[in-house]
């Protein structure tokens, strides 16, 4: 039987620990926050594609990837413009509420570009059932290194964004500059959705239960999505 409180810790520190630079995630390390520098020559031939949750941490792409793999990832910071990252309005098989990209004229947010081979791809769609892969283009993406894109490839949630008190809540664990909205973290947000659907009793047995009950878990989506938001900009779905 898994930990409980390695379970409750999994869904409440999303989006996990983050190197506050561009790196390099390699499948050999033990330590998944023993990263490289970032190597930009290792970009050529693969996919940008935007992180705004959970891959953007060499934590979750361990996960994903395995330790002990001979994948290699270059991760590349960046800051987007009239973007913020915001709660998506589904929870996550392990109990998260997580991350999507929305429009947000004025703000700046910093996140991070994974460039991925098309194995690597192939990996990271199975990973991302709530999302469509998509295009998005005429942005402002400024990359670390002083490269820009006006293009980029990303994950838009099926279901767009948990609404409160009419608007979207900024994850807060994604710095941005010029937000004007709430900001919560993910433990935070747990707490919020728990209040919302009137679930009475323990917090720590809500958490637990997200994670070991789907279909307590599908309804609880199915009514938090009820009023939920699209991505707001116009996108090229890939896959």
């Amino acid at each position: 039987m898994a930990d409980p409180d390695a379970i409750l810790a999994r869904a409440r520190d999303y989006p996990y620990a983050l190197p506050g630079r561009s790196y390099v995630w390699s499948g050999t390390q033990t330590d998944p926050m023993h990263v490289d520098a970032f190597d930009p020559a290792m970009t050529d031939g693969r996919t940008p594609v935007l992180a705004v949750g959970s891959n953007q941490s060499p934590q979750q792409l361990a996960r994903k990837y395995g330790v002990g793999s001979h994948h290699a990832i270059p991760v590349q910071q960046a800051t987007l413009a009239n973007f913020d990252v915001v709660f998506a309005a589904h929870i996550s098989t392990y109990g998260a509420v997580p991350a999507m990209l929305q429009s947000a004229p004025g703000v700046d947010v910093t996140l991070y570009v994974t460039w991925l081979d098309e194995a690597q791809l192939d990996i990271m769609h199975a990973t991302e059932g709530n999302y469509h892969f998509a295009e998005i283009a005429d942005i402002d993406l400024r990359l670390d290194g002083e490269t820009a894109r006006d293009s980029v490839f990303l994950y838009v949630a099926r279901l767009g964004h948990l609404v409160h008190e009419d608007g979207p809540i900024s994850l807060g664990a994604v710095p941005a500059a010029g937000r004007k909205i709430a900001v919560r973290t993910t433990a935070e947000m747990l707490q919020h959705v728990q209040d919302r659907l009137a679930h009475d009793g323990d917090h720590d047995d809500f958490v637990l239960r997200l994670v070991d009950d789907p279909g307590y878990r599908r309804s609880c989506i199915d009514r938090l999505s009820e009023d939920s938001v699209p991505f707001d900009y116009r996108y090229r779905i890939v896959e």
